[in-house]
């Protein structure tokens, strides 16, 4: 048992580091490599930062846990708005000024709502895994296109700034990209079997350790750069981070694990976890995006409720578990 422990408290350090300087060696080999500063934010960096999920789904589909892989990407939405940007707001009230944003917030809404479409059935098919995607592709394809028109946007600058801030030599990139990969890969393998084994050892189902421990784990280096973003006073970066994240989760994430391993959907995942996650994106959604000329933003007041859904929440998986 105290392996176990410390394999979760290990993998999850491990995870969390290497996965920041995995996000910066992109970065920086990306900008040498002459791409928009607004385009690495939102790819590169949007992929770095659900590195995590992305590898710990994948292992656990492929050694034959997809209730943890399932978790996984959904309970790091669930906790990139709630936690996350409960704790952000509360620090300072976040602003959206970026187009880019306001368009990608009807579209997580719309792809999450997609996502519940495909699961409604009890299981995430391969071919449902395949139309994730297929979306997923389309959706990078836009978000490049957008990258490189909106050169003026008003994260361009935020973007700028950070990279500026985490400058590197070409070959400190490069090494930091590969050695932040393994150490991923490493971590994330380290991180499931001790999972599995608690799991395993307290009667709890992989999923409810997917969708806390190992969910907020994988979350953590969205919750460093929106923390670090907004104390820079970079608001959108802040935000864009959950944004990014939540759609790669949702559709990469999910996507990738259903391919290597189709998954049965429990009946609690639709009734209870979803839920959950659609009333949080719709949350968003609404408070972000801003309607009849009133700019996007949340304050601390409405981060305060965000938190305290989510603690509700978590408190609601810690009865399932004492009841179930």
């Amino acid at each position: 048992m105290l392996m176990s422990i410390a394999a979760i408290v290990l993998g999850l350090a491990v995870l969390v580091w290497s996965a920041d300087r995995f996000v910066d060696g992109a970065s920086a080999t990306a900008r040498y490599a002459g791409m928009p500063p607004l385009l690495i934010g939102m790819v590169i960096v949007g992929f770095g930062t659900s590195a995590p999920e992305i590898v710990v789904s994948i292992i656990s589909a492929l050694e034959g846990n997809p209730g943890l892989a399932l978790g996984n990407g959904y309970g790091s939405n669930i906790a990139n708005i709630g936690l996350i940007l409960g704790i952000t707001a509360l620090i300072s009230p976040i602003s959206v000024h970026s187009q880019v944003l306001r368009k990608e917030l009807p579209i997580l809404l719309l792809i999450t709502l997609l996502s519940l479409a495909l699961l409604w059935n009890g299981m995430l098919a391969r071919t449902d895994a395949m139309v994730l995607l297929g979306v997923f592709v389309l959706l990078m394809g836009w978000s490049i296109r957008q990258g490189m028109s909106n050169g003026n946007d008003s994260m361009t600058g935020d973007e700028v700034k950070e990279l500026d801030d985490n400058l590197m030599t070409l070959k400190q990139a490069i090494f930091w990209l590969v050695a932040g990969l393994l150490l991923l890969i490493v971590s994330s393998r380290i991180l499931v079997w001790g999972a599995v084994n608690i799991a395993q050892a307290f009667g709890v189902s992989d999923l409810i350790i997917g969708l806390t421990i190992v969910a907020i784990g994988t979350s953590l280096p969205e919750l460093a750069s929106s923390v670090a973003a907004i104390r820079k006073n970079e608001h959108d970066l802040a935000i864009g981070n959950v944004i990014g994240s939540n759609l790669f989760n949702t559709l990469a994430v999910v996507g990738l694990a259903g391919i290597i391993h189709p998954l049965e959907v429990a009946p609690e995942v639709i009734s209870r976890d979803f839920m959950v996650m659609i009333g949080l994106t719709l949350s968003l959604f609404v408070l972000g995006y801003g309607f009849k000329g009133r700019q996007g933003r949340i304050n601390r007041v409405e981060g305060a409720l965000l938190l305290a859904v989510y603690v509700c929440y978590t408190g609601w998986l810690a009865q399932s578990v004492l009841t179930g």
